[in-house]
């Protein structure tokens, strides 16, 4: 897999996996709305089977996200966020937009993404509502990461 970075100011975004600081990401998704209580061992995995983005201000990753793909026909963007203290500098912007430049994810025909709440942010680069819902299935597992007592 080819190595992409883009630097803006400070702030570098990089697809190099041994970049990557698993603790920060852990640390975000397990509180997120998406993946709350998510293993470890099971971001670890996600990451090692995806092609994944981080946003470093200097060395420290600030923010992330993946894409489960082909390469060919199909990708899936997935596990999206910049550090709360972060925000605010256009950085998801600037994740989004790196993301779209990368050389392994041209020429896609299907590039989907579910979001509570940014989708706003989706729809400047061309994200839509599915235009026919009713075509699209999904096996979901709602507290698959919640510990049972």
């Amino acid at each position: 897999m080819q190595i992409e970075e883009y630097q803006k100011e400070q702030y570098l975004v990089s697809s190099d996996p041994s970049k990557l600081d698993l603790q920060v990401i852990h640390g975000y998704l397990s509180r997120s709305y998406w993946a709350e209580d998510i293993p470890f061992e099971t971001v670890k995995r996600s990451v090692e089977h995806s092609l994944c983005f981080g946003v470093y201000n200097g060395k420290k990753q600030i923010g992330f996200a993946r894409v489960i793909s082909d390469y060919t026909t199909f990708a899936y963007l997935a596990d999206v966020f910049i550090l709360e203290e972060e925000r605010g500098k256009g950085l998801s912007k600037f994740l989004m937009e790196c993301i779209l430049k990368h050389k392994e994810l041209h020429g896609l025909r299907n590039f989907s993404l579910m979001t509570q709440d940014a989708h706003s942010l989706y729809a400047r680069y061309g994200f839509k509502n599915i235009p026919k819902p009713e075509n699209f299935m999904a096996k979901k597992i709602d507290g698959i990461y919640k510990k049972k007592e």
